[in-house]
């Protein structure tokens, strides 16, 4: 990989990194489904007049942009909102990488690896003991149990988004940032028909005219950095170089969103914390090399 590419990647997982203190900031200032449905207008507009509406059956378009877009970031917005810190959330929405394999075993006859098993069962241990640090300390590292269900939701719901992504990429060639951008314009509306159900008029109009400058450049950095700019600039590297180098890069994501969360908001970990996202990205180290450990088979000694 050149030094620029190099760079390129680096920059991207910084980003997404930072991307949950951001989150974090513009709440705040503003209900959780009303910055959700700002962030996705952004990104929607004006790049829909700019970037080609993929050649992909409308329903799995839909069914991307519900999951991947609607339904992960109404449940990971309202577990922020909530108080789940933001280091721990970059971390427990990487379950997604399970979610993904139990989903496209069970929809897409896939077949599973021990390491994937092995993986899986070594995370979920270290969500337990997130969740039992968590509900037994006071402070900004403390964890409720909707919170953290919420956040699973939001992985749920991510996962699933990679399983339409997969369909859709095995029926036709589509570009990442064109799958991104159309999704968004999917979620629109539900984020604001949410906003106006759970939230109410009332609260829409005042924060929109109480809006700040800190919650502006919050919505700028969601919709422009982490999302068109991340997508765009990772979707060049996995076709420029083979997935192996760089789908791994994004263990680091959660690394950066610990250590930002802990420098800008003042998030400590405990040490059982500590011990419990120790073992989920062991866990996710299992499940992105198990390839390494393909030789190995069921039976065999």
């Amino acid at each position: 990989m050149s030094v620029k590419d190099m760079m390129l990647a680096v920059c991207v997982v910084i980003i997404w990194g930072v991307n949950f203190v951001v989150i974090k900031i513009g709440l705040d200032d503003m209900p959780p489904f009303l910055l959700a449905a700002l962030r996705f207008t952004m990104v929607a507009f004006p790049a829909i007049f700019f970037i080609r509406l993929p050649c992909v059956p409308l329903k799995w378009l839909f069914a991307y942009g519900m999951t991947i877009s609607f339904g992960q970031f109404s449940f990971l917005f309202l577990a922020i909102k909530l108080g789940m810190p933001a280091g721990i959330a970059s971390l427990v929405i990487q379950t997604q990488a399970f979610f993904t394999i139990i989903f496209c075993v069970l929809l897409l006859s896939e077949r599973f690896r021990w390491a994937h098993i092995a993986g899986i069962l070594v995370a979920c241990s270290g969500v337990f003991l997130l969740a039992r640090a968590g509900m037994n300390i006071q402070g900004s590292n403390s964890i409720s149990l909707g919170a953290l269900l919420l956040t699973l939701g939001a992985a749920v719901s991510w996962a699933l988004g990679n399983v339409a992504n997969k369909i859709i990429s095995r029926d036709s060639q589509v570009t990442g940032i064109s799958l991104v951008v159309w999704s968004a314009l999917v979620a629109i509306v539900p984020f604001f028909a949410c906003s106006l159900l759970f939230e109410g008029v009332d609260v829409i109009r005042e924060s929109l005219l109480a809006v700040s400058n800190r919650t502006m450049w919050a919505l700028v950095y969601l919709a422009l950095f982490a999302t068109i700019f991340g997508y765009a600039a990772w979707g060049y590297l996995l076709g420029r170089y083979e997935a192996w180098r760089i789908a791994p890069l994004s263990l680091l994501v959660p690394v950066v969103g610990i250590i930002s969360a802990n420098l800008l908001l003042g998030e400590a970990l405990s040490g059982e914390q500590v011990v419990g996202a120790f073992m989920i990205v062991f866990g996710l180290l299992l499940n992105t090399f198990s390839g390494f450990f393909s030789f190995v088979r069921w039976g065999r000694g």
